[in-house]
């Protein structure tokens, strides 16, 4: 390789999935082009990552290298990347968890991977487990279930079942483009309708309200919470860092929308970056408390594992010129580290920084009323469980 021309990073050269079981339509690739030391950064219109980064389980690496002949110049007209599903063959719906910092202990995950594409989604590592990268294949590279709902029903039949309320898309969106078609979501509610089973949900859509008939019967049985996660009141900003979830302008209509129908309805301010967003505390809780939110909260950026080279990247391609800054500031408020995995501290941080915009969400929460002084929420009805009969006993009953 002559001097002077640093390797492409893993990713470029197998841009393409191998296989495509169903592909959406993808936005022309920009050509934007960042050089690093370890290779080139391309930053796509429409994907939130600018790389692939190498699975870490792994034991091998690929490296695609300019030959001389202007190879590179390659880079500059990229064929748009697609979406493909793979169907996931899982034989369990619940995942449990037994964290004392987790509000709750089990969850359900109609989809692997995510096209919302937000760059420091802290599901990205979890790729990995597939033989994914965290990168661009997180946001392209999606597993679906489509035996979920089946399975649900199986599982909340068992005899020593005890029902408590179960968080729908706790580590990826279940309302992500993809639902539109596949419908996954809503089946998973009619099943926990059905069964009278309490259920909370956090999303970045405005795809929700499609399912707003459910919920509302839920919510008047007191078995439906809604969070919707909004990052930012810029449009722009939210276009670079979440590149297919909701504008901010329609998940604030979305809460608007869902409080009228009585559903209760939350805000959580996720993730606080310290130099990009976090400025924007007060005036996002605001604007939710105005639409109708009753909850709020927040969590600090979080960058574990490959998060923090993507995010960095991100930073490079997208802030170049605040890069530096932000993440010092990140430094500040980990231990000078870019993550600091200690339980208790994951999701606020320590230091100064971290301690101020803790304050400043309690006094802006108290403010709005969403510290629970005006509007107490209750806990989600757990004692309305049934198993409902069977299509067969039905039928004996006749």
């Amino acid at each position: 390789m002559p001097d002077g021309l640093p390797a492409v990073s893993r990713g470029f050269a197998d841009a393409r999935p191998k296989v495509t079981t169903r592909t959406t339509a993808t936005p022309p690739v920009t050509t934007r082009i960042l050089a690093r030391e370890e290779g080139f950064s391309v930053a796509r219109k429409g994907r939130g990552a600018g790389s692939n980064p190498a699975v870490r389980f792994e034991r091998t690496r690929r490296v695609a290298e300019d030959d001389g002949w202007g190879s590179l110049d390659d880079l500059l007209d990229l064929p748009p990347l697609p979406t493909t599903l793979t169907r996931d063959a899982t034989r369990s719906a619940l995942a449990w968890n037994e964290s004392p910092y987790i509000g709750f202990d089990r969850s359900l995950n109609p989809y692997r991977g995510c096209e919302h594409g937000c760059v420091y989604c802290y599901a990205r590592p979890s790729h990995a487990y597939l033989g994914h990268s965290p990168g661009l294949d997180f946001e392209t590279q999606l597993h679906f279930k489509p035996d979920l709902p089946a399975l649900l029903d199986k599982e909340l039949r068992k005899k020593d079942y005890v029902p408590r309320p179960v968080a729908l898309g706790a580590n990826t969106d279940p309302y992500q483009p993809i639902e539109r078609t596949l419908g996954i979501t809503r089946a998973v509610l009619e099943v926990l309708e059905r069964f009278g089973h309490p259920v909370t949900i956090v999303t970045k859509s405005a795809l929700v309200l499609r399912d707003i008939d459910i919920l509302q019967r839920m919510a008047r049985r007191n078995l439906a919470h809604v969070c919707l996660s909004v990052t930012t009141l810029d449009g722009t900003l939210a276009r670079t860092m979440e590149p297919r979830a909701a504008t901010p302008a329609r998940r604030i209509e979305a809460i608007r929308q869902l409080a009228a129908a009585g559903i209760p309805t939350g805000v959580l301010a996720a993730p606080m970056i310290p130099g990009v967003n976090d400025m924007e505390l007060e005036r996002i809780l605001e604007a939710c408390a105005q639409a109708g939110a009753t909850r709020g909260g927040y969590v600090l950026l979080r960058l574990p594992l490959e998060i923090a080279h993507l995010f960095e990247e991100w930073l490079t391609l997208h802030l170049p010129d605040r890069a530096k800054k932000v993440l010092a500031l990140v430094r500040q408020t980990r231990a000078g580290q870019l993550y600091d995995s200690r339980f208790g501290k994951r999701q606020t941080g320590t230091g100064v920084y971290a301690d101020l915009l803790a304050q400043r969400f309690r006094m802006a929460a108290a403010r709005h009323g969403m510290d629970g002084t005006r509007v107490v929420s209750q806990a989600l009805d757990c004692t309305q469980f049934r198993v409902p009969a069977t299509e067969s006993r039905q039928l004996e009953l006749l």
